[in-house]
Formats: structure tokens, C-alpha cells, sequence
């Protein structure tokens, strides 16, 4: 059996490296092919979990647009699927990357496997195109590994077949489980140093829909929290879009706030665990944040992972920067109790997918949540 997997960004990398070792153990011939739409952030993610590269389509090119870069995954995946024989393509989330690939695969006749299918924010605007993307997904995939009850309660509340739908966990858990356990062993360090005494704010903020007023209204509530309070150290990864890096200018020289390229995995999971509070517009930080019992706000008017907010895991707070600098303060001031909640997997999600994709296995019930 053979299996192409197609990662294009970080998160995918994450969250596909497990599945791949998965199915590896499982005895399958896996392909991992590179889109190269964020190539320097992928790769170091592949290198940490011993993931070897096939094939890079080097889709990049300046100033590309949504429909360009789309045309190009999907005519360059079709030429990777023409050629190699696969019974699978996997392909994982919302991105250009998944919804391009798992179409490529579809039209070759070729069973698509969607990892994380399911979520909605039934809100087309939010995020951007990334809704869409995940609705059309699975229209046309043929296995579909929710994350959740709820993903599952979501479509087959569209009218999926049930026979398609199988409740395996989000296997992002997995590999944080594993950077989490490196962390604990003392092998990997914060990428700035925390004075003593010192709270740590960890932000990120890269959402399409967030280009332009939104994302600089996040930025200034970082540099407002900064000023407020001499103890706290901000660390600020910037995702390498020019929008992001435009608004970030804000933070430029302050005291104490740190602005840094992409952190590797690792580090990034070590700041998870030393932070105090997140602010985040990331899909998947929303997942990891509530496995270590940190606060996350997430600056969004919509999430389409609605069980940390009904568990009290995680708030939704908009952009609005008077918001976020009062609900950081509110945390930092009153400290939650740093309960681990596994609301997303057990840390088990690949190894389950690579049993729907071997053996058609059924999802499992998953251990209630923490």
C-alpha cells in the first residue's frame, strides 16, 4: 500500500509528521511531498519527527495570489499522483495546501484521507478561505478523522454518510505530547531569557481576515500591556507574511518585548509552557494551549474549535485592544489553576488514522475529556 502525503505549512507538518510515522509502522509506502509554499518553516518541523522529503513543488512565487497558488498545488500534486500508484492522498486542516491536493487526488480517482475534517465556524468570512476550503474538503474525501464529537455531531448534521466519518482525536496532540515530554526532560530552552520574577506573554497573530486594522489593534494592545507592566516579558514569533511583519512595527524597540522569527517547534512548545498567558489567532495553538493548562485568549470574532470556550479553556476576545489588554490583566492578576484539559485527543489520533487507512478500522470513543 502507498500513500502520498502533501504538507504545505507548519501546522500541517505538525500534524501530519505523527500520522506519517503511523502509517510507516503500519507497513505502508509513504511519500511525503512539500507544496513549498513555507518551506524554511516546514522543514525543521519534518527534521525534529525524522520525516524524509519526496518530492518539493516549490509552488512559491512574489506577490502570489489565492487562485495562483491554488492552480499551481493542484496541477503539480496531479502530476506527483499520476505517477506513483498511491491508494491514499492525506491531507490535513483548511489550508490552500489541503483543499488544492485532496482535489488533485480526488480527480485522479485516487481515496483522499482528511486529517482534522469537520470543524466549522459557519462563517465564511472567518477564517479566510480556510471555511471554505474545509467544507469542500469533505464533500470529496473519502475518510474523514474528526477530531471531536462535535466535528463528527457537524457533519453528520450536513448529511455525511456515517460510514465515512471516524472519531480519531487531533494527532497535533501527538506530536505535543512528544515536544512537550523534551521540554519537561530539560532538553530544550526558552528562546529569550525570562528575568526572575517575570510573567511571559506569548503572542501570535497571522489570520488573513486579521490583515490591515485588526492585526495592528492586536499588536498595540501588546505594546499597552508592556508599558502597564514593568514584570512582563512578551515574546512575539512573527509569521513571515509582509502584512504581519507591517503591523508588528508597533513593537519595534520597546522594552521587554521580544519580536522573533518563527520559532522552531521545540521552543516554541517550551514558551507554551513557561507563558502565563497566550494571545493567539492560531487554530492550532487553541488546540495545544489547554493539554498544558495554559490561558489562551484568542483574537477572533469566530473559532471553529468551540470546545475550549465551553470548557473554559479558552475566551474569545475579538481585536479590540482595549479587550485584550483587560483580559490579560484580569489573568495576570488573577492566575487560573494550570489544569491540563485534553479536549482535542489522548495523544493516540495517528495511530487510529493509520488504522482507518490500513484496515478500515473504526474511530474509538474517546476517554472523556479532563
Amino acid at each position: 500500500m502507498r500513500a502520498l502525503v502533501v504538507i504545505g505549512t507548519r501546522p500541517e507538518a505538525i500534524k501530519l509528521a505523527p500520522v506519517v510515522r503511523a502509517l510507516v509502522a503500519e507497513g505502508v509506502e509513504v511519500d511525503c511531498c512539500l507544496t513549498g509554499q513555507h518551506t524554511d518553516l516546514v522543514r525543521p518541523m519534518l527534521d525534529f519527527f525524522r520525516i524524509p522529503v519526496a518530492f518539493d513543488l516549490n509552488v512559491m512565487t512574489p506577490g502570489q495570489s489565492l487562485a495562483g497558488t491554488a492552480a499551481r498545488i493542484l496541477t503539480g500534486v496531479a502530476g506527483v499522483v499520476a505517477a506513483g500508484g498511491y491508494q491514499w492522498v492525506v491531507v490535513q486542516g483548511d489550508t490552500t495546501t489541503a483543499f488544492a491536493a485532496g482535489l488533485a487526488g480526488h480527480y485522479a480517482g485516487v481515496k483522499v484521507a482528511h486529517v482534522e475534517a469537520g470543524l466549522r465556524s459557519f462563517d465564511l468570512a472567518h477564517p479566510f478561505p480556510e471555511e471554505a476550503h474545509r467544507r469542500l474538503i469533505d464533500v470529496f474525501a473519502d475518510a474523514l478523522l474528526v477530531p471531536t464529537a462535535q466535528s463528527r455531531d457537524n457533519l453528520l448534521a450536513e448529511g455525511v454518510t456515517p460510514h465515512r466519518i471516524h472519531l480519531t482525536g487531533n494527532s497535533g496532540i501527538d506530536a505535543l505530547l512528544l515536544a512537550r515530554d523534551r521540554v519537561l526532560e530539560g532538553g530544550v530552552s526558552l528562546p529569550v531569557e525570562v528575568p526572575p520574577g517575570h510573567r511571559l506573554l506569548l503572542v501570535t497573530a497571522h489570520r488573513r481576515e486579521s490583515f490591515g486594522a485588526p492585526l495592528a489593534n492586536v499588536f498595540r494592545a501588546v505594546a499597552a500591556l508592556a508599558a502597564a507592566h514593568p514584570d512582563l516579558t512578551a515574546v512575539v514569533p512573527l509569521h513571515p507574511n509582509p502584512n504581519v511583519r507591517a503591523a508588528a512595527d508597533v513593537l519595534a524597540g520597546l522594552p521587554r518585548v521580544h519580536l522573533l522569527p518563527p520559532l522552531a517547534y521545540p521552543e516554541f512548545v517550551a514558551a507554551m509552557v513557561r507563558a502565563d498567558v497566550i494571545v493567539t489567532d492560531s487554530g492550532g495553538v487553541q488546540e495545544e494551549a489547554p493539554c498544558l493548562g495554559t490561558p489562551v485568549l484568542v483574537v477572533r470574532e469566530t473559532t471553529e474549535r468551540p470546545e475550549g470556550v465551553a470548557a473554559g479553556a479558552a475566551e474569545l476576545v475579538g481585536t479590540d485592544p482595549a479587550r485584550i489588554v483587560a483580559r490579560v490583566t484580569a489573568l495576570l492578576a488573577h492566575p487560573l489553576a494550570r489544569t491540563p484539559r485534553f479536549l482535542y485527543g489522548d495523544g493516540k489520533a495517528a495511530e487510529r488514522i493509520a488504522g482507518v487507512l490500513v484496515r478500515g478500522a473504526e474511530g474509538v470513543a474517546l476517554p472523556a475529556a479532563a
